[in-house]
């Protein structure tokens, strides 16, 4: 089927030709390349503890070679970066739906998290020796990177509450203190750089100027002896190696002079301001590929109604489920139109402006999703949570969305609070409603 058939005729207007050509290849990429790749790159993980995180599966350089072949790179990149493609985000977003289906299909077109937040503050804040340092090595696929963010013991969906420290010593140096966890891709034996969110002032009257992104050589701070990689965390059971989700502890580890002066990214108290340009467009990220996850799952869910007998009856024959598998069709279209909706608000203005449409897509998709997979585990009975298919690993990775990037309760606070703000304009609407319904009665 046409990738024209499958996007929304709302939307697909918007769609340039050259992004129609990315997206088709995207898809053909994924089904002829990335799907049948994923299983060998799971085989090729090292079982050794030894060598686990110390090595790649070879099969993701054979991807990235034939992704770079077919002009499938840091597709992720929007219009608003001259170091990428320059595709709107409405025409990444549906590429990403595609991608989302594959564990390798990220990484085999360089658009795997955390790396494509990352690339998008060095593109829009870096320093030109910030960006030949560790921009110009990520978008060539050369090195990987980590956002650390969250903290151990502490809400760090509100950001004010992140303590980790970076004050300055006699000697001007910035000396790091405290523990960072759910460190996204730090596991990688290719990781080269930390960008840290950490507080550098304690100043009452402006608390959102308190925090700073620094920009850690992550291999030195390691040999210093003075930073630790203490342990990758599981998320529901998978390691996820040699990717990994660490957990990293700071002892006053000092940035050496070479660095100081290419360390803080942007300009320091400006950390909030920097993680919300790096969520906004990655919320929307995730949710794509959330809902290509949901796809594939649904294709999953009606090969085993196909071959399964229930009673002497086909499953796909069945009533209750036929009517399941369509409404979770028409669950998936709902958020599809909510996260496209968010994208093209994003290249129409910009992350900002789109808040109340981003918000609306990260809360629905995810949890939405979640509800698939797991009717797909239950419909697949015993096999459905083993390694056998797919669906386990995705619900852990899915599940992790509703945390990841602000829990649900955090945003949808945060849009009724907006919208609540709107209620005062109601009773006016209704008191012009009242007054014109007066003025009809006397007709």
């Amino acid at each position: 089927m046409s990738v024209k058939d499958e996007i929304p005729a709302i939307f697909l207007e918007k769609i340039s030709p050259r992004g129609l050509e990315a997206i088709q290849k995207t898809k053909d990429f994924v089904n002829n390349f990335c799907l049948p790749a994923d299983e060998i790159y799971y085989q090729q993980i090292s079982n050794d503890p030894a060598t686990r995180w110390t090595t790649i599966p070879p099969i993701i350089e054979a991807l990235k070679a034939k992704a770079k072949e077919l002009g499938l790179w840091n597709m992720f990149l929007s219009k608003h970066y001259k170091e990428g493609p320059q595709y709107s985000n409405v025409e990444y977003g549906l590429m990403a739906r595609y991608l989302g289906r594959s564990h390798t299909g990220p990484e085999a077109t360089n658009t795997n998290a955390p790396d494509t937040g990352n690339m998008e503050l060095f593109a829009k804040y870096g320093t030109n020796f910030q960006k030949e340092k560790y921009l110009k090595p990520l978008l060539n696929g050369e090195i990987r990177s980590a956002f650390l963010m969250t903290e151990k013991g502490t809400s760090s969906s509100n950001a004010l509450n992140i303590s980790t420290t970076a004050t300055k010593n006699s000697r001007g140096n910035y000396v790091l203190e405290g523990v960072k966890w759910f460190a996204s891709g730090a596991g990688d034996p290719r990781c080269a750089v930390w960008l840290v969110m950490c507080k550098t002032s304690n100043n009452a009257q402006n608390p959102y100027r308190n925090h700073t992104v620094l920009i850690v050589d992550a291999k030195r701070a390691l040999a210093s002896g003075k930073a630790k990689l203490v342990r990758p965390l599981h998320v529901i059971g998978f390691d996820d190696a040699p990717h990994g989700h660490c957990e990293i502890a700071f002892d006053k580890y000092e940035i050496p002079v070479d660095e100081m002066p290419n360390v803080v990214m942007a300009g320091e108290g400006r950390g909030f301001e920097l993680i919300q340009s790096r969520l906004g467009p990655g919320r929307i990220h995730h949710c794509m590929r959330a809902i290509g996850t949901g796809e594939f799952a649904l294709m999953r869910i009606a090969q085993r109604a196909n071959h399964r007998i229930i009673f002497g009856k086909p499953m796909n024959q069945r009533e209750s489920f036929l009517n399941k598998f369509a409404q979770s069709k028409i669950d998936i279209e709902r958020c599809f139109l909510l996260v496209l909706n968010a994208a093209h608000k994003i290249d129409i203005s910009n992350a900002k402006q789109a808040q109340r449409e981003i918000a609306m897509a990260k809360i629905e998709t995810p949890r939405t999703i979640s509800n698939i997979l797991d009717w797909g585990i239950q419909v697949y009975g015993a096999e459905g949570v083993s390694q056998d298919v797919e669906l386990a690993r995705m619900y852990a990775l899915n599940r992790t969305l509703r945390i990841a990037d602000g829990p649900d309760e955090a945003h949808l606070s945060q849009l009724a609070r907006n919208e609540a703000k709107k209620f005062p304009e109601i009773d006016e609407y209704f008191a012009k409603f009242e007054a014109n319904q007066q003025k009809l009665s006397k007709l």
